[in-house]
């Protein structure tokens, strides 16, 4: 593309990533060396060599592509997934209540290999599932005085 056509492009883009990409590609195709291009706009001057590289492949590679990077496959596949849902529906190994750390043995038998507790957890919040701790009850507290408090036939003497 001519200069007058990189600036073009450059100023008509709408996503700013690819606009920054139009922009070193401009100021390269105007003369301007790349350390210099890479200190104006902010950018390493690999990352400029780098867009350089993918607008000689065709001006179609310019702009973000992070839409189209799928990540990394699930620790589970969706079968496994339903069978550890099946498996938090119920009672954990041991009998009391499932834990990160419970979930992670479990992925961890299941997939044959180490599972950190932490995706243990990340698991089950994923799944919809919660710790379920009761909560914890003052064990000092005289239980006839504080039915009576809730109904309002006590009152407290004041600390001052």
């Amino acid at each position: 593309m001519s200069v007058k056509d990189l600036h073009r492009r450059y100023r008509k883009a709408e996503d700013p990533v690819a606009r920054s990409q139009w922009q070193m590609l401009w100021l390269l195709a105007q003369g301007t060396p790349t350390a210099q291009v890479a200190q104006m706009t902010g950018y390493t001057v690999r990352w400029v060599q780098e867009i350089a590289r993918r607008y000689r492949a065709g001006p179609a590679a310019i702009g973000d592509r992070r839409q189209g990077n799928p990540g990394t496959a699930l620790l589970l596949a969706g079968a496994q997934q339903e069978q550890l849902r099946v498996a938090l529906g119920g009672p954990a190994p041991d009998g009391g209540l499932w834990t990160g750390r419970q979930v992670a043995a479990w992925m961890s038998a299941t997939l044959g290999r180490p599972v950190s507790p932490q995706r243990g957890w990340d698991w089950m919040r994923r799944l919809g599932f919660t710790p379920q701790r009761p909560r914890p009850r003052e064990t000092r507290a005289d239980p006839d005085l504080q039915e009576a408090f809730k109904k309002g036939g006590l009152l407290l003497p004041s600390r001052t």
